[in-house]
């Protein structure tokens, strides 16, 4: 395994019952690198991601999946935060009855730098001036885009090595897209890896380094992002033109 190598699958399959959602893929994620991997709803994007995390359902996987060298297979998911893997998840996962506050302390659960995670936290709430607006208030009583600006937020604060992101763009307007693909870019250039499943093939593309597109369980395209936002394959399959 190559040093940078923050991420490998090799040969991942996950099958429920007959059903072949993930068909034996490849994909790695280097040091620093943002990568996006793009394809149509129910092309097993999500189901990759939750291989990586361990948080499948009940089902048949094969293949393995690397993180730092090490494999992840056999690892509890609640373990993963303490290793410096976070995901925000589709859906964002906020906890909802906690405060804004207190799901970003939930974030930092593995530290306990009590100054340093203050810090944090003050340094979100500069990132996203509408969290701090509604520090006190109940994470379920926020918008959409709201609790994706959140879930990101409590992801970060345990300064991940690997940042995983399911669909963040999902049901938000359109100038909260622009503003949740601004962090993802300035996330990035701190030298965060990130690894994007990502339905707005365009945003995604425009942000990445790297790209692999999924179709019905399979990896049909990889490359430079920048190529493939102007390959006529990607463009007429995608980006509707």
């Amino acid at each position: 395994m190559k040093p940078d190598n923050v991420l490998k699958i090799a040969g991942l399959k996950v099958a429920y019952g007959g059903i072949k959602a993930v068909k034996g893929i490849d994909l790695e994620v280097n040091r620093g690198e943002l990568v996006t991997l793009i394809g149509a709803n129910g092309a097993g994007k999500t189901t990759t991601l939750k291989a990586i995390t361990g948080t499948l359902p009940p089902c048949k996987v094969e293949g393995t999946v690397s993180y730092l060298g090490q494999p992840l297979n056999a690892n509890k998911s609640f373990k993963l935060v303490e290793q410096k893997l976070a995901m925000v998840p589709e859906g964002r996962g906020v906890f909802t009855r906690m405060t804004i506050h207190e799901n970003l302390l939930m974030g930092a659960y593995t530290r306990n730098d009590k100054a340093g995670i203050d810090a944090d936290i003050e340094k979100w709430y500069a990132v996203f001036p509408r969290l701090k607006e509604r520090a006190g208030q109940l994470a379920g009583t926020l918008s959409g885009g709201e609790q994706q600006m959140l879930a990101m937020a409590r992801a970060l604060m345990c300064h991940p090595t690997l940042l995983l992101l399911d669909e963040p763009s999902m049901g938000l307007a359109p100038i909260m897209v622009e503003k949740i693909f601004e962090v993802i870019r300035d996330v990035s250039g701190q030298g965060i890896t990130v690894l994007l499943v990502e339905q707005n093939a365009k945003l995604a593309l425009q942000a990445a380094h790297r790209a692999y597109v999924m179709e019905s369980g399979a990896i049909t395209m990889t490359g430079n992002a920048q190529d493939m936002l102007h390959d006529p394959r990607v463009q007429a399959a995608y980006l509707g033109e």
